[in-house]
């Protein structure tokens, strides 16, 4: 009878190889893996940086009835870095996110894939919470160049309501604010320049929002149906007191467990829960 020792150990020596194979390539794809993680982790906080950066020049924009150009362009870049820098993020969270759901398609269940799962789940809550943010951000510039905008409005002997307001701002004719104002003044002429300067503000701020907005519903679906697959929290406290909801494409800064996410009339977006807004 042929002794086949030597053919079993050889073949028990190419199993083992092919193993170390298997988990150097693992290792090397999970190395690569947090790398990424870590690059995406870097554009996040890029963003938070820049939001706050935001805020500082939406701040010197209002102190001035005028303010200077380079402000004003400096705010623009400052929004369009945002604007490149989510898309980015976006992006590289959908790459991520189209790996894990291949692997789940072929049943294949290991440690590395959880570990997976729960950084692109993390990095994903984390977006969209700093997204939430910017969009508090320029909600609430909005609402501080509304109100600039009516009291120059009564400076000139004009008053509207809030509603009248918001309807004149959708028009988008500026022509509209000097209709009605007897420019006998230098006081109405300068009140009649913030107005517009006001409402060119909220109209390139309402474009920036727009701009973004496919990628923050994108996002905000993709978070929320990761907390639905979570189990239901235990009951919460009643808070001090109602909080007026905003209609938005962002989720709340802090995300809620299964049962507790809020949906507008219309159902498309979820509530935002804003901050009230800063005295300009």
């Amino acid at each position: 009878m042929k002794d086949r020792t030597q053919e079993l150990r050889t073949a028990k020596d190419s199993d083992d190889d092919d193993d170390v194979t298997v988990t150097v390539d693992r290792d090397r794809f999970m190395d690569e893996f947090f790398e990424q993680v870590e690059e995406i982790r870097g554009f996040i906080d890029k963003i938070a940086e820049n939001v706050e950066e935001v805020k500082r020049k939406h701040s010197a924009i209002l102190a001035s009835p005028n303010p200077d150009e380079k402000t004003k362009e400096e705010l623009e870049e400052l929004m369009s870095d945002i604007k490149k820098t989510a898309n980015k993020v976006r992006s590289k969270l959908k790459s991520i996110e189209q790996s894990i759901e291949q692997e789940e398609g072929l049943n294949r269940s290991s440690a590395d894939l959880r570990i997976r799962k729960t950084q692109h789940s993390t990095l994903s809550r984390k977006f969209v919470e700093v997204m939430s943010e910017y969009n508090a951000t320029q909600s609430d510039y909005r609402e501080r160049c509304k109100g600039r905008i009516q009291r120059q409005l009564e400076i000139t002997g004009r008053t509207t309501t809030s509603e009248e307001l918001e309807d004149m701002l959708e028009s988008g004719n500026p022509a509209i604010f000097a209709s009605g104002i007897i420019m006998d003044s230098s006081i109405s002429k300068q009140a009649l320049s913030e107005i517009e300067t006001r409402h060119s503000e909220i109209i390139k701020l309402e474009n920036s929002i727009r701009e973004l907005h496919d990628m923050f519903m994108d996002m905000a679906m993709l978070v929320e149906s990761q907390v639905s697959a979570r189990p239901p929290c235990p009951p919460l406290q009643p808070t001090p007191a109602p909080r007026a909801a905003l209609t938005s494409p962002f989720l709340p800064d802090t995300l809620p467990c299964r049962g507790e996410t809020k949906f507008s009339a219309s159902g498309c977006f979820p509530e935002v829960l804003p901050r009230a807004p800063t005295q300009p």
